[in-house]
Formats: C-alpha cells, sequence, structure tokens
C-alpha cells in the first residue's frame, strides 16, 4: 500500500493556497493545475523507488522465557539490498502476555547493504502463554513524499512465568541442596529402593541381594547394597475452576495460588524432593510427573505459566482419578482450592479424604478478607445488617466444610491470599523435620 507522507501533504496544503487566486487572476488556475500535477508526479516517483516490505530481511532474538514485571531485551537484526539507507516506522504485535499490540510505532534507518541492530525492551503485562509476531512497516522514500506500507509474519510464542521475586534467584539454576539433619540417606546394607554399590555377599545377607550377573562376571558371590529412599514426592494440584478466578483487592485469587505453587516447588528442589503438578477444571488441562532437580522445577515453571482459570464448576472425581492412575507413589498431595459449604464442596471433601492413607492430603484454601470484614462489620443500616448476616452465614458453612476435610485426615492451611506462599512452605518445612511425608 502506497501512501503519501506529512511532507507531500503540506506540499499540498501550501499549492491548495494558489488556487483562491484564479478568481482574481485566471493564470493562477493554469498554474496551480501544473504545479498540482507535478507535485503528484513527483509523490508517483517517490513512490516507485521504495522496495517492498517484504524484501526485508530481519530476525529476532527473544529469551527462552520471561519473568512477569520483569523486563527483558528483544534483539532484531535487519538487512536489505537497497544502495541507499532505509528509514522505517515499525510496529509490532507482541504475543498478548507481552502485552498484545506493542505501543507507539518505533523508527529505525537502516544501513545500506549491511545488518542493522535493534534492541527493544519489554516488561511482560502478566503471565501466560501466547503467540505473535506480526510486523506492520512504513518504509519512507528517497524524497520523504511517500510511505509503502507492508507487513512481515515472523511467528513466535512467549512465555512469560510467574514472577520470580519471591523466591532467591539463584535457586532456578543452583543444584538442589539437602538441609535439614532428617533428610540424610541412612544406609542399610541389603535394604531400602536406592542401589548404591556392589559388594561381595557373607553368610547372612539377604540371597534376594544376591546380583546374579556381577557373580557370573567375578566368579563369586556378589551382592547389591541399598541406601534408603529418604526422597519424598510433592505434587502440587490445582484447581482452575471458577472458585479461583474471583479477584481479592484486584488481583484474582488464582495469581496468588500459582506464587504459592511456584514458591513450594522451588523449596522441593531445595529439598531434593521429586516435584510435580496437575491443573485442573472441568477437565485435567496439565499433568508434569514428579521429578526432581532444576528440570523438574523449570518444568513446573512452564506449566504455572499457562495456568488459566476457567468460569465452570471443578470435575473433582474426574480429577482424583486421574491424579491416582498416574501417581501411585506415596505423596504430599497439596491441592489449591476453596470452598463453600458441606453440600457444594462435599466431591472436594470426600475425594481429598480417600488420598489417605496412600498420600499425605493437604488442602490451601483462600480465604476472603472483604467477607471478613462485612461480617466483623457494625452495620449502620438495614442493608449492611442483611449483608454481615449473610457474611456470617457463608463463613459458618465454609468452617463446617474445611472440619469435614480436618476429620477425614486432610491437613488444612485456611488462609488469605497474600499469606498462601508462606503458609504452604511453612507447613512444608514442618512436615519434612517430623518425617510424616
Amino acid at each position: 500500500m502506497l501512501l503519501p507522507s506529512r511532507r507531500w501533504l503540506l506540499g499540498a496544503l501550501l499549492l491548495a493556497g494558489i488556487a483562491p487566486l484564479g478568481l482574481l487572476w485566471p493564470p493562477a488556475a493554469d498554474l496551480f493545475v501544473l504545479l498540482d500535477a507535478a507535485w503528484l508526479i513527483a509523490w508517483g516517483v517517490d513512490a516507485a523507488a521504495i522496495p517492498a516490505p517484504a524484501s526485508l530481511g530481519v530476525t529476532r532474538e527473544a529469551p527462552p522465557a520471561f519473568s512477569a514485571g520483569r523486563s527483558s531485551v528483544l534483539r532484531y537484526h535487519w538487512h536489505h539490498d537497497a544502495a541507499r539507507p532505509l528509514r522505517l516506522l515499525v510496529h509490532e504485535t507482541f504475543p498478548e502476555p507481552l502485552g498484545g499490540v506493542a505501543p507507539p510505532p518505533r523508527s529505525l534507518t537502516l544501513a545500506p547493504a549491511a545488518e542493522t541492530n535493534e534492541t527493544v525492551e519489554v516488561t511482560p503485562a502478566r503471565r501466560g502463554v501466547g503467540e505473535g509476531g506480526r510486523l506492520a512497516i512504513r518504509i519512507l522514500g528517497r524524497a520523504g513524499l511517500a510511505w509503502r506500507q507492508g507487513r512481515i509474519d515472523r511467528p513466535w510464542t512467549a512465555t512469560v512465568f510467574p514472577t520470580l521475586a519471591a523466591i532467591p534467584r539463584r535457586g532456578i539454576g543452583a543444584p538442589p541442596r539437602r538441609r535439614d539433619a532428617g533428610l540424610r540417606t541412612a544406609r542399610r546394607l541389603g535394604e531400602g529402593r536406592v542401589f548404591e554399590a556392589l559388594r561381595e555377599w557373607v553368610p547372612g545377607d539377604d540371597s534376594r541381594a544376591i546380583d546374579w550377573k556381577a557373580t557370573a562376571r567375578r566368579h563369586k558371590l556378589m551382592a547389591r547394597q541399598y541406601e534408603d529412599e529418604r526422597r519424598q514426592y510433592v505434587l502440587l494440584v490445582i484447581d482452575a475452576g471458577r472458585l479461583l478466578t474471583a479477584e481479592v483487592e484486584g488481583v484474582p485469587r488464582l495469581e496468588s495460588v500459582v506464587t504459592a505453587a511456584l514458591r513450594l516447588a522451588h523449596a522441593a528442589v531445595e529439598h531434593d524432593d521429586n516435584v510435580g503438578l496437575m491443573v485442573f477444571a472441568r477437565d485435567v488441562e496439565a499433568f508434569i510427573p514428579p521429578a526432581r532437580g532444576r528440570r523438574a522445577l523449570r518444568a513446573v515453571l512452564r506449566g504455572l505459566a499457562a495456568v488459566e482459570g476457567r468460569v465452570v464448576e471443578p470435575d473433582y472425581p474426574a480429577a482424583f482419578r486421574y491424579l491416582a492412575a498416574r501417581n501411585r507413589r506415596r505423596a504430599l498431595t497439596v491441592v489449591f482450592t476453596d470452598v463453600i459449604d458441606r453440600t457444594a464442596s462435599e466431591a472436594l471433601v470426600s475425594h481429598a479424604g480417600a488420598l489417605r492413607p496412600r498420600h499425605l492430603p493437604l488442602a490451601v484454601t483462600l480465604r476472603d478478607p472483604g467477607l471478613e470484614v462485612m461480617a466483623t462489620r457494625r452495620p449502620a443500616n438495614p442493608r449492611e445488617a442483611f449483608a454481615k448476616a449473610a457474611a456470617e452465614e457463608l463463613l459458618i458453612a465454609r468452617e463446617e466444610a474445611l472440619g469435614a476435610m480436618r476429620a477425614r485426615g486432610v491437613i488444612v492451611l485456611d488462609v488469605p491470599p497474600s499469606r498462601a506462599g508462606d503458609a504452604v512452605v511453612e507447613q512444608y518445612d514442618q512436615l519434612k523435620r517430623r518425617g510424616v511425608l
């Protein structure tokens, strides 16, 4: 598409000032027509010499992932075959987590027959995974009279991790470490599940520990020696249904859950535990099998980045059946969810309790500070009195549902959204010290 530039429009405006003179001096009308035609021809000549935007070469270098609220740099490499510098206006559509449509177009001058490098700083608008990459480009003519407009598609997918400000920055790439005395491995010959070494079999050892292949190679009885496996499994289960889509002080409750889950995953990796993730609403949307180390933490990070709230009723029976079929190892199963009352939350209460005794269930529920304030505030009129009574009834019904979960052996953490991360990590540390996992 060809467009007139501001310079050409200003020239056309000045030429238009000659037209009224034709009323007083007839030759001025002929002069206006000649000048106007010449100005149009000049615009056409300038526009014809502009190369097509599609002829430009551009590559983008982006970080493998971004962090919400933290600035990152995109690098672009431009090149073209024209014999003169090109002046560009570039308007890019970023992936939605990076802000979608970019701010006002950026200006750029490309050197002739050479690569031009450009850096653009972006700050992700939110956590998530999105696609983008369309560049709308205008190239200015040599005389500055015309623009040629076109687009170049350079599709890419941007992954924005949850904010990492709440955990140490070294934690993503640092090797795991065992911090507590209770996490040391205890060696017991012939017992445990983790292979340690081979040794010569002696009378009194369990014959089941004999390694017959090693015995054949060495021509003497060899036994496998094991050490007790003290590495536990931590499974993060996030209910992405309608109960966590509501906002508290302008922040979706689901964002507090994602931040708390990230902190717990980081703590589990530091303890050298296996950590996995499951996200569900009406269907199971993601499942990452438990694993350990920084690769597991990155896998969980990517899973958390893609979590989206759904305004649907969660299917607890299907989700817990899915979980039981894919994770048979004993695990600390941390369910991030919420409850309303005993009746509405019966499916959650019963299935969370059914995790016992194979697993250790921990339910993390988020209180509504606004509802609590409403229930404790002195009413000033009948309308506020009605709201207070309704809030009190909701809180009582909610506490009954939480009490039913506790009665079934579920550990319940009922905390405000802002405290979810600290509370769940503290609870995890206590369980590790007590050795109940």
